[in-house]
């Protein structure tokens, strides 16, 4: 019923920027937390970064002071901007949002390549 629509990936060269969206649609209802999350050929999906109830913000080690999550609220949106980009940031980005902290759903995934 909900569905999730990302945008925002590409092709950039080392150390440019690319700003992922995620927007969500359907049935909307109490959206306890929003997440990316990448996944590499060869390697496990990782928790990228997220926004947790009231606006609490991780980040995984390898992203802080390169990536932000932000969200809209009444767009039903999180956005990634992600700068300073390497090589090692390549992989499919996928969104996640929870809904009243018993419902996930995931965006269909978005190609990020970061060339050297």
């Amino acid at each position: 019923q909900v569905q999730l629509v990302e945008s925002g990936g590409g092709l950039v060269q080392a150390g440019g920027s690319l700003r992922l969206s995620c927007a969500a649609s359907g049935s909307i209802f109490s959206i306890n937390a929003m997440g990316w999350y990448r996944q590499a050929p060869g390697n496990q999906r990782e928790l990228v970064a997220a926004i947790i109830g009231g606006d609490s913000t991780i980040y995984a080690d390898s992203v802080k002071g390169r990536f932000t999550i932000s969200r809209d609220n009444a767009k039903n949106t999180v956005y990634l901007q992600m700068n300073g980009l390497k090589p090692e940031d390549t992989a499919v980005y996928y969104c996640k949002m929870n809904f009243g902290g018993v419902m996930n759903f995931w965006g269909q995934g978005t190609q990020v390549t970061v060339s050297s």
